[in-house]
């Protein structure tokens, strides 16, 4: 695993100078992209319930020598999301970059057997939780000039999966999120972009029994299971200046998997 960090892309300088939202950041991608983006050079806002493991990532960022606040917020709840992003220009002056990754999910069940309440839950973590981050991050960044926003989908919400129909729903409302958006502020100096990651290896993955995970791996033409990191730094290429251009775009990082029969 240790070889493997050490081929991912160098971040250092991507982001330098630029302050940075990050949802759903206490654990899994969230926590991976954290320290990408101050590995980039980002002054980040660590964004989740889970105050606790927000600390703890903000304490390996700041020991590597980043700036780091952390701030409970509930991804759903319009004030506690505003809070978000008046604590994060209280901090840093400012707001540039954001990505939206909190999200939530439930166990496989057939669609009719859903209960109302998780369904509920689930879209208003995903798409609500969505839809209230850029409310909020978009008239920041406009005073500031412009800015660019990452948001998560999924695979999922680029074609069905059998039995999670809430996640799926949720995950094909952000691309539609994303693009009206992007066109919304195209001429304003934002961006907005979503990537779709496949199968990757979080601790939702590390619960599956290990034959569960070696067919779900065989499944993905690069036979193998997606890093947080490498979403991380996709996230972070996104944000950056190099992405000047892309805005309205649904980038897929799931080893091929949606590219056909291999």
């Amino acid at each position: 695993m240790d070889s493997f960090l050490h081929a991912l892309p160098e971040v250092t300088g991507l982001l330098q100078n630029k302050v940075a939202i990050i949802t759903g950041a206490s654990r899994g991608i969230g926590a991976a992209a954290a320290r990408t983006f101050a590995a980039a050079g980002a002054s980040v806002a660590l964004a989740a319930r889970d105050e606790q493991a927000l600390t703890l990532v903000a304490q390996d960022i700041r020991s590597a020598g980043g700036q780091a606040l952390v701030v409970r917020t509930d991804a759903g709840d319009p004030a506690s999301v505003e809070h978000l992003v008046q604590q994060t220009i209280e901090a840093y002056g400012r707001l540039d970059v954001a990505f939206n990754n909190a999200g939530d999910g439930h166990l496989p069940t057939p669609l009719a057997e859903i209960a109302v309440e998780d369904f509920d839950r689930v879209i208003r973590t995903n798409l609500r939780g969505v839809f209230l981050a850029m409310k909020y991050e978009i008239p920041a960044m406009l005073t500031g000039g412009g800015g660019a926003i990452v948001n998560m989908s999924s695979t999922a919400g680029l074609s069905g999966v059998r039995g999670i129909a809430s996640y799926v729903a949720g995950k094909h409302g952000i691309i539609g999120l994303t693009k009206s958006a992007a066109l919304d502020y195209a001429d304003r100096n934002i961006r907005v972009n979503a990537v779709a990651p496949g199968p990757i290896d979080t601790y939702r993955l590390e619960r599956v029994p290990d034959e569960t995970r070696q067919r779900i791996s065989a499944a993905v033409p690069m036979h193998r299971l997606g890093q947080p990191e490498e979403i991380g730094a996709v996230a972070a290429w996104l944000c950056s200046d190099l992405a000047s251009f892309v805005t309205g775009a649904v980038i897929s990082v799931d080893g091929g998997r949606l590219a056909g029969s291999a």
